[in-house]
């Protein structure tokens, strides 16, 4: 990993994915989160403001040092219990069965293996468990799907790994989740190549 990796990638990202246009929108997702949760690509803690009263305890898995550096004022403030406990979506240093929601913000995106990072997900989960997640990707139009495939390369380099193609419903489905809810739209304000988002909640059986 270079330095554009661990010292400027997470600063990037955490200005990112802090756009105040966003808060509504992880306020949503973070809802009807209970109990034990774990969140994967947890990044600087955009969402710890959002969980609520039901959440004993959040799990966080996230890789890069700086990203949780940067959370550090976010955790400290939060009335829920935040601990950083994995750098792996991919291999989820918990027994099965463990935890009651789990949370996914714009990571799916970067995962080198996504599938192997939801059945991951399913294996912690408590039979019944929820995922929640809000994540970018593959557009429902495919004038944007082109331009998607254009910028993907460059995306890819530039944003650690970020793809703009992957079918997040797809991909949740195939890992053997079943979506209840899920809600398909464009990010006001984005570009419609970067900004095609899913919203949903899907159960672990």
């Amino acid at each position: 990993m270079g330095i554009y990796t661990e010292r400027v990638l997470p600063r990037l990202i955490n200005v990112a994915c802090g756009a105040k246009s966003a808060r509504p929108k992880r306020a949503q997702v973070c809802a009807d989160l209970v109990g034990e949760v774990v969140e994967i690509g947890f990044g600087t803690g955009h969402n710890v403001p959002f969980y609520p009263a039901a959440v004993t305890r959040v799990r966080a898995v996230e890789p890069a040092d700086l990203a949780w550096q940067l959370a550090a004022e976010r955790v400290a403030q939060s009335d829920v219990p935040v601990e950083r406990s994995g750098l792996d979506g991919q291999a989820l240093p918990f027994p099965d069965d463990t935890f009651d929601s789990a949370l996914s913000t714009w990571t799916m995106c970067t995962i080198p293996d996504l599938e192997a990072a939801l059945l991951e997900l399913r294996r912690v989960l408590r039979p019944g468990g929820t995922l929640h997640f809000l994540e970018h990707g593959h557009a429902p139009d495919e004038s944007v799907v082109r331009w998607q495939r254009r910028l993907e390369p460059m995306n890819k380099r530039m944003l650690g790994g970020c793809h703009l193609t992957r079918k997040v419903g797809d991909a949740v489905r195939d890992a053997g989740f079943e979506i209840v809810e899920l809600d398909q739209f464009y990010e006001p304000g984005a570009p419609k190549p970067m900004g095609a988002l899913s919203l949903g909640i899907a159960t672990s059986a």
